[in-house]
């Protein structure tokens, strides 16, 4: 099943994707798709419905929002591809690198990339998300971590170089800008999906940075959320971001970081495809 929010921002409504194309809202079955309602069974119920009977979509006129709403945390893998790893000069890890974004710079899978005021540093980040469907802590086995797991989806780990590196020695400075972190069109929940096997790329105006696959992962996804649980609680709805391969602007000579009005675009075989235009900030 694939799940998703439409509607404008602050007003999303929970559907089930029937394909790419077509969606049909299930607000009269569930109230969203949140910590709160996953843990109340919101999937379950959803999951026996009769789909087809329910009011479809215009996916063409309606906004497409994040597919989770206000994750309690948004968790990232650092360095969890081995060419990444190289291009950046960076040793291999042995255990893996975790960092934090704000949850508040999660946005729709088509809404606009800010650069923050400033910025000649900001970067792009294909990512396979692994949304949390159950609560966990202490996992002791990746069968524990795979029973916790809610599906996967699309994430662009936006990162801001300079807050990041130059600005104090902690990453998740350089991370939680507002709109760092578009993710979606959808939630994939099949169990069938297999996320070690899945080609991913990104590309700004046309042209291919970045373009992979997770089996350069040095950490696979159930070890990575097995790990996770042992040093925070995992809730349903939060989102791991699991690290992006080689190809960011960061490792190329020269740089080439993002400005505004260029478009970059992310796709996840299987996962579909994700689009946003960089534009200047909003300053309230």
């Amino acid at each position: 099943m694939k799940i998703g929010r439409v509607g404008a921002i602050g007003k999303e409504k929970p559907v089930v994707f029937l394909s790419p194309e077509s969606a049909v809202y299930v607000d009269s079955l569930v109230k969203e798709w949140s910590r709160e309602t996953l843990e109340a069974g919101a999937y379950e119920s959803v999951l026996t419905a009769k789909l087809d009977s329910l009011p479809p979509v215009d996916l063409a006129t309606t906004r497409i929002g994040s597919p989770v709403a206000r994750p309690t945390k948004i968790i990232c893998i650092g360095l969890n591809y081995r060419k990444h790893a190289e291009e950046t000069g960076s040793p291999i890890p042995t255990e893996p690198v975790v960092f934090l974004k704000a949850p508040d710079c999660l946005v729709g899978p088509f809404d606009d990339i800010e650069i923050p005021p400033g910025s000649t540093a900001t970067d792009y980040e294909v990512e396979l998300g692994i949304v949390i469907g159950k609560r966990l802590r202490y996992a002791a086995s990746h069968e524990e971590a795979k029973a916790a797991i809610l599906g996967y989806t699309v994430c662009q780990d936006v990162s801001e170089r300079h807050w990041q590196i130059e600005r104090g020695g902690t990453w998740d400075k350089g991370k939680s800008f507002p709109t760092f972190n578009p993710c979606g069109p959808w939630l994939e929940t099949d169990s069938s999906f297999n996320p070690q096997n899945k080609a991913m790329s990104c590309s700004v105006d046309g042209a291919v940075r970045q373009d992979s696959d997770t089996g350069d992962m040095i950490f696979p996804v159930l070890e990575i959320v097995r790990y996770v649980s042992n040093c925070m609680e995992l809730f349903p709805g939060d989102i791991i971001n699991s690290g992006t391969p080689a190809g960011v602007a960061m490792g190329m000579k020269p740089t080439q970081y993002l400005t505004v009005g260029q478009r970059v675009e992310t796709t996840i075989e299987g996962l579909g495809t994700i689009k946003s235009l960089c534009v200047d900030p909003t300053i309230n």
